[in-house]
This record gives C-alpha cells, sequence and structure tokens, in this order.
C-alpha cells in the first residue's frame, strides 16, 4: 500500500495563505536543516528534504499551486513523489538561487548576486583602551592616546603598485572581483560565486609592488588622537570616534575608533548606574545627641546634620550628587551615605569612668543581662544557685 503524502502546506509549516516570500523562506530553512550533505547517511533527513522539495516545487509555481489547491495530490498523480524528483525541475532559476544561497551557507561561497565584489568597503574597526579616575569618569575628561595608524603611501598613492606603473586588472574574474562555478550535487548543478582567490576581490592584480609599502598601499604611523571621554561614563563603555580605523578598500570610508574606557576603583565611593555610595563614621555621642559631621563627595565636603537618636546603619541620601546621567550632564543621580556609629577600640581611664557613669545613669534599660532574674541564671547555670559564668569572645 502505497504511502499517504502530506499536505505540503504541512510540510513547509506555512499556512494556505502564505505568500511566495513566506514560502521560499520556510523551505530554505528546512533544506538546510535536512540537506544530505549536512546529514551523510541519515535516510530520514534525506526523505524530509525531498518530501520539501516537492512541496516547494508546487506552492512555488503559481500554476502548479492553483491545481494543488482545487484538487490536492490527485493533480500530480505520476508527477512523481517523496521517492523521487520526477516532473519538478530543480536546475530551474528559483531553486538554483536557493541553492546557490544553501551552497553558500554550508561551504563558505557568497551568495548568489550578494558578494561584495571589488566596490567600496569601509575599513575595519580598531579597538583600544584607556584608564580614567573615578572623579574624572563623573565629571568628564580629555585624554591623549598614542596610536599606531595605516595611511595613505605617499608613494604610491594607495595603488600599492611601483611608481611609474599601475595595478592590472585581474584576468580570472575580469575585474569583477568574483568568480562563477559550477558543481554537481544530488538535486542537479549548482551555480556558485565566490570572492576571486587572485584578487582577493579587488578586481585588480599588482605584478611591480611599490617598494614603500610592499604592495599593501598603506605606511603605518604613530599618531596622538584626543579623546573626549564624556561625563557620567562608566567603566567597560566606549567611545567611538568616527574615521579613524582601519582605511577602506576601494575608495570605501574609513573604520572607526572604538574607545574602552577602564575606570580606577575609589577608596571611599562605589557606584551603581547613576548613583554613589559610601559609609561616614560618627561618634556615640553625635548619634546620641545630634550634631554636624562631615561627609565627603565628588563635589567636595559637606556638612550634614544628625539627628538625635540616631542609629548605626542609617542611610541619607544627598540628592543631586551622584554621577551626571550620558544622556543629560544637567541630570544627576544621588549619594546614599551609611552612618555608622563607630566605637573606640582605646579609652583612657577617664573615658571609661564617665562611660560607667552614663551606664549607670541608664539603669537597666540598655541591659539585657541585668534583667535576668536569680531564679534564670540559676536554671541557666544549672540550679543550686551555682556562681555565673562569664565567656570571653
Amino acid at each position: 500500500m502505497a504511502e499517504q503524502k502530506r499536505d505540503y502546506y504541512e510540510v513547509l509549516g506555512v499556512e494556505k495563505n502564505a505568500d511566495d516570500a513566506a514560502i521560499k523562506k520556510a523551505y530554505r530553512v528546512l533544506a538546510k536543516k535536512y540537506h544530505p550533505d549536512m546529514n551523510p547517511g541519515d535516510a530520514e533527513a534525506e526523505k524530509k528534504f525531498k518530501e520539501a522539495s516537492e512541496a516547494y516545487a508546487v506552492l512555488s509555481d503559481p500554476e502548479k499551486r492553483r491545481q494543488y489547491d482545487q484538487y490536492g495530490h490527485a493533480a500530480f498523480d505520476g508527477a512523481g513523489g517523496p521517492g523521487g524528483f520526477g516532473g519538478f525541475d530543480f536546475n530551474s532559476a528559483d531553486f538554483g538561487d536557493i541553492f546557490g544561497d544553501l551552497f553558500g551557507d554550508l561551504f563558505g561561497g557568497s551568495r548568489r548576486g550578494g558578494g561584495r565584489g571589488n566596490g567600496p568597503m569601509k575599513g575595519a574597526n580598531i579597538r583600544t583602551s584607556v584608564r580614567i579616575t573615578f572623579e574624572e569618569a563623573v565629571f568628564g575628561v580629555e585624554k591623549e592616546i598614542e596610536l599606531t595608524l595605516k595611511d595613505e603611501c605617499t608613494a604610491c598613492h594607495g595603488t600599492g603598485a611601483k611608481p611609474g606603473t599601475s595595478p592590472e586588472t585581474c584576468s580570472k574574474c575580469g575585474g569583477k572581483g568574483q568568480v562563477v562555478f559550477t558543481s554537481q550535487s544530488f538535486f542537479g548543478t549548482v551555480r556558485n560565486v565566490q570572492t576571486c582567490p587572485d584578487c582577493h576581490g579587488t578586481g585588480k592584480v599588482i605584478k611591480d609592488k611599490c617598494p614603500d609599502c610592499r604592495g599593501t598601499g598603506y605606511i603605518a604611523n604613530k599618531k596622538k588622537i584626543q579623546v573626549s571621554i564624556p561625563a557620567g561614563i562608566d567603566n567597560g563603555q566606549c567611545v567611538r570616534i568616527r574615521d579613524k580605523g582601519e582605511p577602506g578598500s576601494n575608495g570605501g570610508p574609513r573604520g572607526d575608533l572604538l574607545v574602552e574606557v577602564v575606570v580606577g576603583r575609589h577608596p571611599i565611593f562605589q557606584r551603581q548606574d547613576e548613583n554613589i555610595y559610601s559609609t561616614v563614621p560618627m561618634s556615640f555621642a553625635i548619634a546620641a545627641l545630634g550634631g554636624d559631621i562631615v561627609i565627603d563627595t565628588v563635589d567636595g565636603r559637606v556638612i550634614y546634620e544628625v539627628k538625635a537618636g540616631t542609629q548605626t546603619d542609617t542611610k541619607v541620601r544627598l540628592k543631586g550628587k551622584g554621577v551626571p546621567s550620558l544622556r543629560n550632564k544637567d541630570v544627576r543621580g544621588d549619594h546614599y551615605v551609611t552612618l555608622v556609629v563607630q566605637v573606640p577600640d582605646k579609652l583612657s581611664h577617664e573615658s571609661k569612668e564617665l562611660l560607667k557613669q552614663f551606664d549607670e545613669s541608664m539603669g537597666d534599660s540598655l541591659n539585657a543581662a541585668k534583667n535576668i532574674t536569680s531564679d534564670q541564671n540559676d536554671d541557666a547555670n544549672g540550679g543550686g544557685g551555682k556562681k555565673k559564668k562569664k565567656f570571653k569572645f
């Protein structure tokens, strides 16, 4: 019993009202996925490739698609099936375009008609880095960097040919920069286009090279370049300088220079987006009684009034003391400060006595240990009125 064919639209995974572009795109995906050259020895993949090709051969042809929509598979009885390609021309212009693209994807060739040839091409970008301080990142800075860049050779004026001579038209590609070759595949003859190996896509061949640039057309020179680093830039971000990259080819523009900014760490400030964070110590007296403390910011020192009874780890916000926005330097983030009560590790005899008097004046409210009853102490020490043990940490 013959195997029943699947619906062609189902095979390609498209709706029945799909346009030609959608059908072609769907087939390209399947052809690349199941192509025998990508799945050697895989009979199931080969079967799916044939099935998709048969579906595309019908649905890509307006007349065949009309007949299929009206009569279904019966319209092509005897015209071949999943096991063969009878009745379908796989060397047609449409299939050739798809398979040319496909072979370019699979084997590195250029897409038909899509190669760059010997037209103008923009030069490659150059990447470098520059180190700046935390403050320079906040407020912006001008930096000078030194780079080795290529300039047009003054002897040959960029042609690469020895003065008095000129590049010749490439005989292999006829000056087109591309060569066309055909190959035989499982579905027929495929036409492919690749960059010419002799002229490397330029369309020109240099017989006598310029002695100054050795045929490259460029001379490397050290140059100093000014880099304007905007206020608010963050670590790892780049500044783009137009037309300071590698030279283009065939009259194309130069590439760009990408300068990555490396921001040094600050001893007291940390940054997150456009906000700055720091920790500031304060004495117990100021925390309890209130008073003024000095806070360092990127704009300089400011006086901040601490309220009486401020607890340690209290966070305060200094509005507009953060980092400027890259989009608008007049808009700045905030500076968040964590206030920490500083406990002195060394005290004079007089200071100790004063602290003891203070502690006694507060009564038992601040000393949890004094609030434990004698019974609780006994329980904690196993009963029997044993003396309470002291532990040192």
